[in-house]
């Protein structure tokens, strides 16, 4: 679970990038983080996982506030950001290693784990080359797969299809399903609205750091008292911020 009570950010430029954001996202279920570009969305994922600190406000993940036990959280995570271009001279194998080194993961598990999510993205044959020698998409499988090696319990994915190959795409959404299925958290953020009407559960519309919307789809066309497509509710939304 993710509870998020009253966060505010504000960047040096006096830019408010989020604005008083509360959400609580329960286990087990896909929840679809939406907004155009520079929306807040980035910021509020770096704020759930550490990588900033909010002005104010708490953030609480698995009922760990991030702040007073910031170790115990980010073990709890597994994070995708937004850019797979990191540690491009280490060998595939190497960076799956060194994730699992960081979380503790026993040599038999990794094991295991690593075969598993070779196989299902097609790295394999690939994994005792050098990241920088991959493409974008292979780069982007590598780091899912170094995100999950420890078997998070709450993944946190940015625009996680981003590059990826239609057969990894359809295995993420597919991972992503059994992960919440087995009662555990999977928060994505995504640009690709058609994928979110599919895979979430729910979504939530963020705009110029504030939240517009949060619910399922059937919630969001009984707000808007119309049978609309995703898109055409998203535009409609973000448009009346403008």
């Amino acid at each position: 679970m993710i509870e998020l009570t009253n966060v505010y950010k504000t960047y040096a430029n006096s830019v408010k990038a989020v604005d008083n954001l509360n959400l609580i996202i329960p286990d087990g279920e896909i929840f679809g983080f939406l907004g155009p570009n520079g929306a807040g969305k980035t910021t509020t994922i770096k704020l759930i996982t550490g990588i900033l600190n909010a002005d104010s406000g708490s953030i609480k993940v698995n009922g760990l506030d991030i702040e007073k036990d910031s170790l115990k959280v980010k073990k709890q995570i597994g994070f995708v950001p937004d850019t797979p271009n990191m540690f491009l001279r280490l060998k595939g194998m190497e960076y799956l290693n060194f994730m699992a080194d960081m979380y503790d993961v026993s040599t038999e598990e990794r094991r295991e784990r690593i075969d598993d999510l070779a196989r299902r993205f097609g790295m394999t044959d690939v994994l005792q080359d050098r990241i920088q020698s991959y493409s974008h998409g292979m780069r982007q499988k590598i780091v899912i797969m170094g995100a999950l090696v420890h078997n998070p319990p709450v993944w946190i994915l940015d625009e996680p299809m981003t590059g990826l190959d239609p057969r990894s795409s359809f295995q993420l959404k597919e991972m992503m399903r059994e992960h919440a299925d087995n009662n555990k958290t999977v928060f994505f953020s995504t640009h690709v609205l058609d994928v979110a009407e599919k895979v979430c559960d729910r979504v939530a519309i963020i705009n110029k750091g504030k939240l517009l919307f949060c619910g399922s789809m059937e919630e969001m066309k009984d707000h808007f008292k119309k049978n609309a497509s995703l898109e055409k509710m998203f535009l409609e939304l973000t448009e009346s911020e403008e």
